[in-house]
């Protein structure tokens, strides 16, 4: 029998809800686990409101957050303190909750509203040049989360309009582009989740004002690539339901020391369904690395293959061709940065870490790992060579957990130092 005071403890340990590697290890004579390596961590911001997905830190310091709907009042927003974030550019241009969906016979569809924002998943800013300011690109999913009677979640289709990229000048906060997509390259069961780019005049298959990179992970099963010609707004789709794009079969991570299995109300418990996540692209802009959320194997592609053509009829089986695996990571892999030393960064969530592949050794490597890293779904490089990290705690939330909301307040927006004077990449945009 454990003696009194022992088994007092071991009762308020177990009621104690913070993540703890090791309980006391000053008794112990082994080696113990603290959970931490890499560069000091920086807590810059508290999530007491929304609980976030992207972000993206401007060159003068401000941190842009987006927010999936969902029940949330607004979902593109900005920081304003270390507590609070506010709507951005405004309320007005965040649909109100009762404008989100509609139906159609009975079928759920998104809204196809192309000049509100209904469900911003990630977000990107590219540096000023001559014939650009600095821009926020907003990826709108056009899906929002709607929850029926009993308050079970689904997603409804995207219809057209609804899913877009919307270009936001830094200098004045106002939108300047807005690009929607046709049903033959976003499909009803598509969704958006990354976006990438590249300025560089000569870039083949496009008309030389640049071009977006992507990503549809879609659920539903047709995940790929979707390019989008800057200059002329014209998209197509490349690695539609390649190998390299699909999600894990029958994948069961682990999170804080726990197999995860999804469960969602209203439906049989399953496994992670996301697809293609992660994506970027090297500092030349000739290679993009990439990965699925549900596997722990990173790839990549030449960049000419995603932007060669439907009038190349070759055009698909060549890009199928090219994509090259760079083996295991130790893991799967939510979001993905990369710096000015071509490191290919990869959130962690199994392990409240995040990794770099390194191209020059083709291995992958710890870069920071530590406790508080509770699912790092969102990062973003600064000017100051900062790494900043949104924390959401996502495997918590209701919708995968059959309804009950175990997040604990505040979420948070991490940053530490990269490695060997990294800094944000901005050789793809002059």
């Amino acid at each position: 029998m454990l003696p009194f005071y022992s088994a007092l403890l071991l009762l308020l340990l177990g009621s104690v809800t913070a993540q703890v590697t090791f309980q006391n290890s000053s008794t112990t004579r082994l080696r113990v686990d603290n959970g931490t390596y890499g560069p000091d961590i920086e807590e810059v911001h508290y999530y007491y409101d929304q609980w976030p997905i992207g972000i993206a830190v401007a060159s003068d310091g401000r941190i842009f957050t987006s927010y999936t709907r969902g029940t949330y009042r607004y979902t593109l927003g900005t920081v304003v303190n270390k507590t609070a974030e506010r709507p951005y550019p405004s309320l007005d241009l965040n649909l109100p909750l009762d404008q989100l969906n509609t139906s159609y016979n009975g079928i759920p569809f998104g809204s196809a509203n192309s000049s509100g924002f209904i469900s911003v998943q990630a977000l990107y800013i590219t540096t000023q040049t001559s014939s650009r300011p600095e821009t926020l690109w907003v990826l709108d999913t056009g899906r929002p989360t709607v929850y029926n009677g009993q308050g079970d979640p689904s997603m409804p289709y995207a219809q057209p309009g609804g899913p877009k990229l919307v270009a936001i000048s830094l200098s004045n906060n106002t939108i300047y582009q807005t690009y929607t997509f046709p049903s033959d390259v976003h499909y009803p069961d598509s969704y958006l989740n990354d976006l990438r780019f590249d300025f560089h005049s000569n870039l083949s298959g496009t008309s030389g004002k640049g071009i977006a990179y992507l990503v549809d992970s879609s659920n539903e099963g047709r995940p790929g690539f979707i390019m989008v010609d800057l200059g002329t707004g014209e998209s197509w789709r490349r690695l539609t339901q390649d190998y390299s794009v699909l999600r894990g079969f029958n994948d069961v991570p682990s999170y804080q020391g726990q197999p995860f299995y999804l469960r969602q109300s209203g439906m049989p418990i399953q496994w992670q369904v996301e697809g293609l996540d992660g994506i970027q692209l090297s500092p030349d802009g000739e290679r993009m690395y990439y990965s699925p959320l549900s596997t722990n194997y990173l790839y990549s592609v030449p960049t000419q293959n995603l932007r060669a053509r439907d009038s190349n009829r070759l055009a698909e089986v060549q890009a199928h061709a090219n994509v090259s695996s760079h083996g295991q990571r130790g893991g799967n892999a939510n979001g993905f940065e990369g710096d000015s030393n071509g490191l290919i960064y990869q959130l962690m969530p199994e392990h409240n870490a995040v990794y770099y592949f390194d191209p020059n050794d083709g291995l992958t490597h710890g870069f920071v790992r530590d406790p508080r890293i509770i699912w790092p779904d969102g990062a973003s490089i600064g000017a100051d060579g900062y790494i900043y990290l949104n924390i959401n705690q996502l495997f918590f939330q209701p919708d995968w957990n059959f309804g009950v909301d175990t997040r604990e307040h505040p979420g948070a927006i991490l940053r530490c130092k990269l490695p060997n004077g990294g800094s944000k990449i901005t050789s793809l945009y002059n």
